[in-house]
């Protein structure tokens, strides 16, 4: 049964440890490992009936080489990567190329649940947007303090596997998010 939340999820130091990235001449990722339970988080959205894109900067060959290599592919509905939208996030294109390919409106924003490890990119665009933003606060490499009011999460999580709690309690209460 399709739940009501719909979960937009960026990748790097989200799903996957970028400290581990492997890359060729071409700055393209070959292979990655993914954050310790991330994969475990992603199969269990499927599971469950959630509808899930991922919404991430970067070069879509990359994306396809790490997530192939891990089997994970098959857990998104779509993928959404800045190189082929032309815009990074936190520019509306990239959440508003989500929306599209997901059959969605900006109406739907409210039950949208992003989720990202970067306060001036998934959790301002996500924030912008009328998002519900979560913010993943695993990575050493990113600062985890918001500077502006458009950086302030609705949500922090500490372990990917934390994110199916906090949906669980949201769709508990209605499915409002």
């Amino acid at each position: 049964m399709s739940k009501r939340i719909i979960v937009f999820i960026d990748s790097g130091d989200t799903i996957i440890d970028e400290g581990t990235e492997i890359r060729d001449e071409n700055d393209i990722v070959q292979s990655a490992d993914v954050i310790e339970g991330a994969d475990q988080l992603l199969r269990t959205l499927m599971a469950d009936g959630y509808r899930v894109a991922m919404v991430a900067d970067g070069y879509a060959q990359s994306f396809y080489n790490m997530y192939m290599g891990l089997g994970l592919l098959d857990c998104f509905e779509h993928l959404i990567f800045s190189s082929d939208v032309g815009e990074h996030k936190p520019h509306p294109k990239m959440f508003e190329t989500a929306l599209e390919k997901m059959g969605l409106t900006h109406e739907d924003c409210k039950k949208i649940v992003m989720v990202g490890n970067n306060l001036e990119r998934d959790i301002a665009g996500a924030n912008g947007m009328g998002m519900t933003s979560v913010l993943l606060d695993w990575s050493p490499r990113y600062r985890m303090t918001s500077t502006r009011d458009i950086e302030i999460p609705d949500y922090i999580i500490h372990t990917p596997l934390e994110l199916l709690k906090l949906l669980q309690d949201m769709e508990r209460r209605d499915g409002s998010v």
